[in-house]
């Protein structure tokens, strides 16, 4: 059984068009889109974690409704997509998981860090989800990107503190789950959606789940809501590179993510952490 989280977030969120866009008038339109992401979910017979942007509830405050009510799960995403490293972001997060814990009526035991932006300079936020009750992250990519990336992390779930992010620490109680990864032209890379989604040959990706199945290992899959619901993503305009990395191939995102949550069984992460014995 593999494990799926949609990060919830909206057009104006992303890392790298956020400083294009910050003199704009940020307008939610996501919200449109979650009635065609939870379809393809039931029609799949597939139930996923979403990892949502707090203020978008607070905009839309139908989004928790909608989402606990078709079986799936809340995760928390942060209250405004700020990366956790950043300056003094760790002054702000007790007062954003509490406020996200009332709005989502102490539903979330999840949490998954904007831009994947757990490191060693913000490992301090380990202690604070479990003084907070969370269960699990999965915040930790076992490859090196250019915007993230822990490359020795274990891949297989493990228990994590602030200064054990890559191996398991028995003392741990709070579980992560790293994400997707695989062997590509003898590169170790993420496999486990988004960018790679859309830009990896599917051969590629089914085999990296295939292969995490063998070794009786979740294969933890990500997508964002903008990227299955184009339709509603503004085409910002950005330089050669984050245009690239945000749009290329969106239009074939949808596509893609049913496929393969049509040929491999997925569920949330609360599911699977109700029916495993891997803790154990």
């Amino acid at each position: 059984m593999n494990l799926l989280g949609i990060d919830f977030e909206d057009w104006y969120h992303p890392e790298l068009i956020q400083k294009y866009v910050k003199n704009l008038e940020h307008n939610p339109t996501m919200f449109k889109g979650l009635d065609k992401i939870i379809d393809m979910l039931r029609k799949n017979e597939t139930n996923a974690t979403f990892f949502v942007v707090g203020e978008l509830i607070e905009k839309n405050p139908e989004i928790v409704d909608k989402i606990l009510e078709n079986d799936h799960e809340i995760g928390f995403h942060t209250m405004y997509h700020n990366k956790i490293d950043s300056l003094g972001f760790n002054e702000k997060f007790p007062d954003e998981i509490s406020k996200f814990s009332k709005m989502t009526n102490h539903k979330s035991k999840g949490f998954r860090a904007p831009t994947f932006s757990l490191n060693e300079q913000s490992s301090w936020i380990i202690d604070s989800l479990v003084e907070s009750n969370y269960v699990y992250d999965s915040s930790i990519v076992p490859a090196k990107t250019e915007l993230y990336g822990l490359p020795n992390a274990e891949i297989r779930p493990y228990h994590i503190t602030k200064n054990s992010l890559e191996k398991n620490d028995p003392t741990g109680k709070l579980i992560e789950f790293p994400l997707l990864v695989t062997k590509f032209l003898g590169k170790k890379l993420p496999a486990a959606g988004g960018f790679y989604l859309r830009t990896l040959p599917e051969k590629i990706i089914k085999n990296a789940i295939t292969n995490y199945e063998k070794q009786n290992i979740p294969a933890t899959f990500y997508i964002h809501s903008w990227e299955l619901t184009p339709e509603f993503m503004p085409k910002v305009k950005l330089p050669v590179k984050e245009n690239f990395v945000t749009f290329h191939n969106i239009e074939k995102a949808f596509k893609k993510m049913n496929k393969i949550i049509n040929e491999f069984e997925f569920t949330s992460f609360s599911n699977f952490l109700s029916k495993t014995t891997i803790f154990d």
